[in-house]
């Protein structure tokens, strides 16, 4: 357990705390708590890399951190009614997909490894945008009104081409090799 680890699982347990900001509609507190959880991401990574701190966990517990913190958050905002439900049901129904994808991959003995493609990057990087943008105008009480709509559609844009590109390239791997239905 190095420093880079010790701050990606602080940000992991930070994530009940952001999501009761959220709960209790405290949008200042959870747009610094979540903005304290970007500048860690940040600090570890660079910790890790500048370092050479890198380690297998923190490899399995940095994205891990960043799933539990998107989701979270993402179910939070939705119940709370912050952003639209059909948003959440989307960015969270996505992280499923490939999770479940990746365990049947695992039951049929035909593991897939997942790896980041450059949508997927862009799309985290815009739904932590909508996060930020939607927890600083609640908290600060600006009209975020057309930038928020088109974050919204952009992350909705970029999920559903994510999903493509995970489902395409799972459907590949798992049709390799002769694997039957």
């Amino acid at each position: 357990m190095n420093l880079p680890n010790l701050i990606t699982v602080a940000r992991i347990l930070l994530v009940p705390v952001v999501v009761w900001a959220i709960a209790q509609r405290e949008m200042q507190i959870a747009f610094l708590l979540f903005l304290a959880a970007g500048v860690s991401d940040a600090v570890d990574g660079f910790l890790a890399k500048r370092f050479g701190m890198a380690s297998e966990l923190g490899a399995h517990l940095d994205p891990l951190a960043d799933k539990v913190l998107i989701v979270s958050i993402y179910v939070a905002l939705g119940i709370t009614e912050a952003i639209p439900r059909w948003v959440v049901i989307l960015v969270v129904s996505r992280d499923l997909l490939i999770v479940g994808g990746v365990m049947f991959s695992w039951i049929v003995n035909k593991p897939v490894s997942v790896k980041p493609h450059m949508v997927s990057k862009v799309n985290t990087a815009m739904q932590l945008l909508l996060v930020g943008l939607a927890l600083a105008s609640l908290g600060f009480g600006f009209d975020a009104g057309w930038i928020l709509q088109l974050t919204m559609a952009t992350v909705a844009a970029l999920t559903l081409a994510s999903i493509a590109v995970y489902l395409r390239e799972w459907v590949l791997h798992m049709g390799a090799n002769g694997v039957h239905r």
